[in-house]
C-alpha cells in the first residue's frame, strides 16, 4: 500500500516526484507486483495534489511498464501476464531508426570547439590516447549520463572505442570463446555475425511483443545475453521494467553476463526514457553500450562501453595491451561537445522534431 508524504524537490515537476517515489517503492519491493493503487482521484486528494498530477506520473509508470491500467477495475503493479510471438510484424519491411546526421547540426558550433581544442590542448593532441580513451571524455560521458539516464558510473569503468561492432568483438575476447551468447531473434545481423567471425557460439532466442519470450530464456543454454531493450531492430520492441529484470535474474540464475546495446535510446520522446538495465542491476553484471554514430552522424566512429568493476580488473590484465581505436582530437572535440551542452540540445532539436512526426 502506497504510504508516503509527496515533497517538491527544487524545480522537478510534482507529477515527476510522484512517479520516482512510486517507481522506487516498486524495485525495493516496498509495493508488492499485483497490488491494486489508489484510484488517481483517491490518491490525489491524499497527497494534497491535483488529479492530472496524479494521471501524469501513473502515465510515465504505464510507459515504463512499472504500471499497467484494467478497464474498470483500476491500476495495477507490474506488467499484464502472459506474453505471445508477435507473428504478424513483416520485420524485412519495418524501417530502422533514421540516421540523426543532418538534423538542424550546428557546424558552427562544431568548428568553433575544435579551434578551442587545438588552442587549449595543442601538443597533447599528437600524444597516443590513453588505453581505456581520453580522462575529459570519459568523464563528460559519466555526468551526461547521470544528468540525462539516472546512472551513476565512475568514468575509470568507460571505455572509449570506434562504435558498437567494434565492442561486440571485444566483449566475446573479455568474455571468451567458449561461452555461448543468446541473442534476440531477430536482431541486427552485425551482432550474431561479430560474435561468430571471434569464434564463439550463437543463440538464437526468440522475441515477443515485450522482449525475448520466457520460455525461450528458459531453454537457452547461453551464459551471455545481447539485447537492445529500448528499440530492438527491426522489431521496434521496447522492454518494460518486469522484462528488464527479468533478463537480469536470468543472468544471476547462469553466473552470466548482460550486454545490454542502449542505441537509439537518446531518441526517446515521452517525459522520461526508460531505465537501463545496467542502472537496475546496479552494474554488478551488465555490460552497458552505446554509439554516437546514430546520435550525431554514421561517420562519427566512436562509443563507449561500461564494465562493471570485477569485468574492468579483467579487462585491464588481458586486453589492455590494446590502443585506442579512436584519435585523441576527436575524443577532446567530443568532451568540449557534451560537456558545453551542445550534445544534449543537439538530442533536444532531434526529438522535436520526431514528436512532430508522429
Amino acid at each position: 500500500m502506497i504510504a508516503f508524504e509527496l515533497k517538491k524537490q527544487g524545480k522537478k515537476p510534482l507529477y515527476e516526484t510522484l512517479y520516482e517515489t512510486i517507481k522506487q517503492d516498486v524495485v525495493l519491493g516496498k509495493i508488492k507486483h499485483g497490488e491494486k493503487l489508489p484510484s488517481k482521484r483517491t490518491l490525489a486528494e491524499r497527497l494534497g495534489v491535483s488529479v492530472i498530477t496524479v494521471e501524469a506520473a501513473y502515465r510515465l509508470l504505464i510507459d515504463e511498464g512499472y504500471v499497467y491500467s484494467k478497464e474498470r477495475s483500476g491500476f495495477f503493479v507490474g506488467a499484464e501476464t502472459g506474453e505471445r510471438l508477435n507473428k504478424s510484424a513483416d520485420y524485412s519491411v519495418m524501417p530502422v531508426q533514421s540516421d540523426a546526421a543532418g538534423v538542424d547540426f550546428n557546424f558552427s558550433s562544431l568548428s568553433k570547439i575544435m579551434r578551442k581544442v587545438i588552442t587549449e590542448y595543442d601538443r597533447a593532441l599528437l600524444l597516443k590516447p590513453p588505453t581505456l580513451g581520453v580522462e575529459e571524455l570519459r568523464k563528460a560521458i559519466s555526468l551526461y549520463l547521470y544528468r540525462y539516464r539516472g546512472m551513476e558510473v565512475d568514468y575509470n569503468n568507460i571505455v572509449i572505442g570506434s562504435g558498437s561492432e567494434y565492442f561486440y568483438g571485444m566483449v566475446v575476447a573479455l568474455l571468451g570463446r567458449y561461452r555461448i551468447y543468446g541473442v534476440e531473434d531477430p536482431s541486427y545481423e552485425k551482432i550474431s555475425a561479430v560474435i561468430r567471425t571471434e569464434g564463439a557460439a550463437c543463440e538464437f532466442l526468440k522475441m515477443g511483443e515485450n522482449g525475448i519470450l520466457t520460455e525461450e530464456l528458459a531453454r537457452a543454454k547461453a551464459t551471455v545475453l545481447h539485447i537492445t531493450p529500448f528499440n530492438s531492430y527491426p522489431t521496434g520492441i521496447t522492454a518494460d521494467y518486469r522484462k528488464r529484470m527479468e533478463y537480469i535474474e536470468w543472468a544471476k540464475s547462469r553466473d552470466g553476463f548482460i550486454v545490454e546495446d542502449d542505441i537509439d535510446s537518446e531518441f526517446a520522446v515521452g517525459a522520461k526514457p526508460v531505465e537501463t538495465v545496467y542502472a537496475l542491476d546496479g552494474g554488478k553484471r551488465v555490460i552497458y553500450l552505446n554509439t554516437f554514430s546514430k546520435s550525431l552522424a554514421p561517420s562519427m566512429r566512436m562509443g563507449y562501453m561500461i564494465l562493471p568493476d570485477e569485468l574492468l580488473k579483467e579487462y585491464k590484465a588481458r586486453l589492455g595491451f590494446y590502443s585506442c581505436t579512436v584519435p585523441s582530437f576527436d575524443q577532446y572535440v567530443m568532451a568540449e561537445f557534451i560537456g558545453g551542452g551542445h550534445f544534449e540540445r543537439h538530442l533536444n532539436r532531434i526529438r522535436r522534431k520526431l514528436k512532430e512526426q508522429k
